[in-house]
């Protein structure tokens, strides 16, 4: 390993000391596979990952212009976004009292079969879970990236296995372009908090319980909503694993050439969003770009891919992104409900129950593993990894 003085000095990557190595020809750098693709900024990329200080390292030494590494084409549904963002709403609903009226119970139902089988998304207020763990949630995933570098450092892998990751752009060295966000990944059930970091340790445990409570009562509403018994989406296994996905989106001088997180769909049965204030998510609905205003105390919801498979379309898993802001830095964290790497050899299709002679399956059965290792090979690349399954 040598020092190196390479000159990315437009790219704001010379303000850092950065430690670089001789490479041989392999494909892979810290486990992650490389696009050769991208040979050309191969070089910078490494850099940028080697410095350890992510996204929030470029801001914090004052770079005004956004690294070429980061530009973004325009999106082909930009032009007409903003005339769709006055017209549409996404569904906001209710679940206070779920449990005590019946009557209220089956209005939340249909509101929830219409959401899921039109939007996608819905957000969900009085869920139950209080708004001290919601500021706590919030304040813990900024507590954690606006530690110093250096004690970041200790989380920071492209190990996807490991129970505590943090890094900047997961898809470093298979994306066209890199986003302007850092993040962390962790697993909230089960749960190995002694691997996680004392800034969000103990609200990311709390966190994970009521998350875990609330999805258990999204799933019974989602298996009413399709006329099945209310533990079905449940027995299927939807809730056996939950993960979760910090991010921390820095203020960005030139929010125009790039993205916070560029479209794409969710791989999981369903995603749970906390927001803060800021903004910046946008779901794509008859081809136009919606902003989701984050309205306070609220969740965002959202159908992912497997739960459009397993519903055979009844359901759907619809593109969104984040956009970058010259306001921030923008914190969120999603909670998948998925078991993803730790899947077992178990198969999804399409329910059998909801199935007929005019609704014959669209899907072919798979695991989530190998649902999940196609999706992370394929990228963020505003395709659907599901029509890869379709028969």
């Amino acid at each position: 390993m040598m020092w190196c003085e390479e000159n990315y000095e437009d790219d704001g990557y010379s303000k850092f000391p950065i430690q670089t190595t001789h490479h041989n020809t392999s494909r892979t750098k810290m486990g992650s596979t490389i696009n050769p693709a991208f040979d050309s900024t191969l070089s910078e990329r490494i850099a940028f990952d080697e410095t350890k200080a992510g996204v929030k390292g470029l801001v914090d030494v004052g770079i005004n212009k956004v690294p070429t590494l980061f530009h973004h084409q325009p999106d082909k549904f930009d032009k007409d976004s903003n005339l769709g963002n006055k017209n549409h709403i996404i569904p906001v609903i209710d679940l206070e009292d779920i449990d005590k009226d019946p009557s209220k119970r089956k209005g939340i139902v249909d509101t929830v079969k219409e959401a899921s089988e039109t939007w996608g998304f819905f957000q969900v207020v009085n869920h139950g879970i209080p708004l001290s763990v919601l500021e706590e949630m919030k304040n813990g995933v900024r507590r954690f990236f606006e530690q110093d570098t250096e004690a970041k450092k200790e989380f920071y892998s492209r190990d996807r296995s490991t129970s505590f990751l943090f890094n900047s752009n997961f898809d470093l060295y298979s994306s066209p372009a890199l986003n302007w966000r850092d993040s962390f990944k962790c697993y909230l059930d089960p749960p190995k908090p002694e691997d996680f970091p004392v800034a969000c340790r103990d609200i990311l445990v709390e966190y994970g319980k009521h998350i875990m409570e609330l999805g258990i009562l999204l799933f019974e509403l989602l298996s009413e909503a399709l006329g099945l018994n209310p533990n079905h989406l449940k027995d299927m296994g939807c809730v056996e694993g939950l993960a979760a996905i910090g991010h921390y989106y820095p203020a960005c001088p030139e929010p125009q050439l790039t993205i916070g997180t560029p479209r794409h769909s969710d791989n999981d049965f369903l995603t749970v969003l906390l927001q803060d204030h800021i903004g910046g998510l946008q779901v794509l609905y008859q081809d136009k770009w919606i902003d989701i205003h984050p309205a306070h105390g609220a969740l965002v919801v959202n159908i992912g891919d497997l739960l459009q498979l397993i519903t055979n379309d009844r359901f759907k898993s619809v593109e969104h992104r984040v956009v970058a802001n010259q306001v921030g830095p923008r914190i969120s964290i999603a909670s998948f409900f998925s078991t993803f790497t730790r899947a077992t050899s178990k198969l999804y299709g399409p329910i059998k129950e909801l199935l007929s002679e005019d609704n014959l399956p669209k899907y072919r059965e798979t695991t989530i593993a190998d649902y999940d290792a196609y999706f992370v090979a394929k990228g963020l690349d505003g395709t659907s990894a599901l029509m890869h399954y379709r028969i």
